[in-house]
């Protein structure tokens, strides 16, 4: 499962329910995996979402944010599940690739050295204080969802034509994109500033704001 889930509309779990699935699945020996391809490398605020409750997987998957933009992904497991693992069990045509694997290590140590995990918390915060205010401004966004640099606007889909907004907001220089039956989703790079979330927020709400209304 994913311990936030992306595709589904951006939507955080209960407190406690992470808890409760690593319970159940140790008590009737489960093995229990974490997607964290959306959620990792730094995306919530920690280096993975899992760590926001204190459960820790089996096994986790992770890609994307961890190349910084060169294609790799990689498997990790514990030190119990890890015999599971025999020499050509877990075979991959790329495994290993070393221009791959260095990239990953580069990217973990800049997030490591520019104390990024703080800075991402403290931009999703202010991210999801600005979504707040679209809420509270514009008819038909609802929620705010998410942590950290992974935040969804929930929204009205009778009220708001999400493909439509998409739309405009590209033509003015807005890139966004949708999650689930109801949500926009954001998720700048790491890096971003209040100022860069300032202007992308001004650009969503005159969008928002501009009668894009789903047609009759």
């Amino acid at each position: 499962m994913e311990p936030i889930q992306g595709e589904s509309g951006v939507r955080v779990p209960s407190p406690g329910y992470l808890a409760g699935l690593r319970a159940l699945c140790d008590q009737h020996r489960i093995l229990l995996i974490f997607d964290e391809v959306q959620t990792g490398v730094g995306r919530t605020g920690a280096w993975f979402a899992h760590q926001h409750e204190g459960v820790t997987p089996d096994i986790m998957t992770v890609a994307k944010g961890l190349g910084g933009g060169v294609p790799i992904g990689a498997m990790v497991c514990t030190e119990e599940v890890a015999p599971g693992f025999q020499p050509g069990a877990h075979a991959s045509t790329f495994g290993g690739n070393p221009l791959a694997c260095r990239a990953g290590l580069t990217v973990l140590d800049t997030i490591d050295r520019g104390g990024l995990l703080a800075h991402v918390e403290a931009m999703g915060t202010y991210l999801a204080q600005s979504l707040e205010r679209l809420v509270e401004t514009v008819d038909g966004a609802l929620e705010v969802r998410g942590r950290g640099l992974m935040r969804g606007l929930g929204v009205d889909p009778e009220r708001i034509d999400r493909r439509a907004v998409l739309t405009r907001a590209r033509e003015v220089g807005l890139l966004l994109t949708m999650a689930g039956p109801d949500a926009l989703r954001f998720v700048p790079p790491l890096i971003v500033g209040p100022a860069h979330i300032d202007e992308a927020m001004t650009l969503l709400a005159d969008v928002l704001k501009g009668g894009l209304d789903v047609q009759a």
